[in-house]
C-alpha cells in the first residue's frame, strides 16, 4: 500500500520513514512548509536530504496560510484573554493531519503515517484510539488526543514501541542524514520561546490589537479575598501556577492562582492554593470511548467512568471520575487527589485501564 508520511527534517519522522519502508510500504514524503519566519525553511532542506537518501518521492505543501490562521491567530487570541493556549493539540488535527490527508489523496495514498511515539489500536467497539507509547518519557498521546476517527483510522505510527535512543541507533545504522540532529525543544513558531515578544511583535488584526493593548495594560495582584497586593505588568505575562517572573515580593513564595481579564487582575496565592480536586472540560472530542453508547450515558449521567487524567504533557496523570456537566457537551472531571496548577485553555486527557486515550478536551 502506499503511505504519506509526514517528514518534518528531523530524526524521528526520518527513522519513521525508512522503518515503513523496510516493512514494505510504497512511502513518499510529504512536508508542510508552516514556516512563519524570514529566509528558508531548514526543516525542508533536511526533509529532501532525507528523501533523496532513502530514494522516495518528495513533496511540498505550502501551508503556510491554515497554520496562520487555524493556530497562530488562535494562540494569540488565548493568551489576550488570559488563557494558556495548547497550539499542538489543535494544529494536529486542523493543520497536520488535513495536510497530510490531502497530499495522500492527491498522490494516491491509501495511508498517512507520522513519527509519533503512540500506537493506533483499534477497540473492542469499533472505534480508533491511541495507545500510550511503550516508552514513557517520549509518549506523545497527549498532544494527539484531538484527532479524529476518520484521521486515525488510516494512520501508521511506528515509533510506539520504540524508545528514542533506540530510534537513535537505527538512525545511526541506517546512514540516514539527520541521525545527529538535535530534537526541537521550542514551540515550532516561537523558536526562543519569548512569548511576550512574539505577541508584542507579531501583525495582528485590530481587534486584535486592540486586545493586545488591553493585556499589556498594568492592573493590580490581588489576594484570595481580593486584597491588594501590587501591580502586575499586564496579564498576557502570566499563567496559572507561574512563580518566577511575577516581579513582586512578598518575603515568602507566592503563585498565580487565577487570571481575571475582565477585571484586569492577576490573583496570587500559597503553593496550597494552586491546587484543584475538580474541572470542566469542554470541546470534548471522543476516541476509544463511542458517545452513543447507552450504557456509557448512564455512567457518565450517574456514577461516572473512573480514568486516569493528564491536565499536562508533562503530567503523570492522576486516577479520576468523569461525569457530564452541566450538560451533555460538558465533563466534569473530579480527581481523588488535588493537582497542582490545573490550567483554564489546557488539555486535559483521559485514559482507560489499557492506557488508550478515551476522551480528551479542553478545560475551561
Amino acid at each position: 500500500m502506499k503511505i504519506a508520511i509526514g517528514l518534518s527534517g528531523g530524526v524521528d519522522s526520518s527513522v519513521a520513514a525508512y522503518l515503513l519502508k523496510q516493512q514494505g510500504y510504497d512511502v513518499i514524503g510529504v512536508t508542510m512548509d508552516t514556516w512563519q519566519g524570514e529566509g528558508e525553511n531548514d526543516g525542508v532542506k533536511d526533509a529532501e536530504k532525507v528523501a533523496r537518501y532513502l530514494g522516495i518521492p518528495h513533496y511540498v505543501v505550502d501551508y503556510r496560510e491554515p497554520f496562520r490562521r487555524e493556530i497562530i491567530d488562535y494562540f494569540i487570541e488565548e493568551y489576550l484573554h488570559g488563557r494558556t493556549p495548547n497550539p499542538c493539540c489543535l494544529c494536529n488535527r486542523k493543520v497536520k493531519w488535513q495536510a497530510l490527508l490531502s497530499a495522500a489523496k492527491q498522490y494516491g495514498a491509501e495511508l498517512v503515517g507520522t513519527g509519533h511515539y503512540a500506537r493506533v489500536v483499534q477497540q473492542p467497539n469499533g472505534r480508533y484510539s491511541l495507545t500510550r507509547a511503550l516508552y514513557d518519557r517520549k509518549d506523545q498521546t497527549y498532544a494527539l488526543y484531538n484527532l479524529t476517527q476518520e484521521q486515525l483510522a488510516c494512520t501508521r505510527m511506528p515509533l510506539g514501541t520504540y524508545s528514542k535512543d533506540q530510534i537513535r541507533d537505527v538512525a545511526v545504522r541506517a546512514g540516514i542524514p539527520v541521525a545527529d540532529k538535535p530534537d526541537s525543544q521550542d514551540n515550532c513558531f516561537i523558536p526562543e520561546g519569548d512569548y511576550a515578544a512574539f505577541l508584542a511583535s507579531y501583525p495582528k488584526t485590530a481587534e486584535q490589537q486592540a486586545a493586545y493593548k488591553a493585556a499589556s495594560q498594568p492592573g493590580n495582584f490581588v489576594d484570595e479575598k481580593g486584597n491588594l497586593l501590587g501591580r502586575h505588568k499586564g496579564i498576557l505575562n502570566y499563567t496559572v501556577g507561574q512563580r518566577k517572573g511575577l516581579g513582586i515580593a512578598l518575603g515568602h513564595p507566592v503563585f498565580v492562582t487565577g487570571i481575571f481579564p475582565e477585571r484586569n487582575e492577576v490573583r496570587l496565592g500559597e503553593n496550597n492554593q494552586v491546587f484543584s480536586s475538580t474541572l470542566t472540560m469542554r470541546q470534548v472530542n471522543y476516541m476509544g470511548l463511542n458517545p452513543e453508547s447507552e450504557e456509557v450515558q448512564k455512567k457518565l449521567r450517574e456514577e461516572g467512568l473512573q480514568l486516569t487524567g493528564k491536565i499536562r504533557y508533562a503530567h503523570a496523570g492522576a486516577p479520576c471520575i468523569c461525569r457530564y456537566g452541566s450538560t451533555v457537551d460538558e465533563i466534569r472531571v473530579e480527581f481523588k487527589e488535588p493537582q497542582r496548577a490545573v490550567t483554564p485553555g489546557q488539555a486535559v486527557v483521559l485514559y482507560d485501564e489499557e492506557q488508550s486515550i478515551a476522551m480528551g478536551g479542553r478545560i475551561s
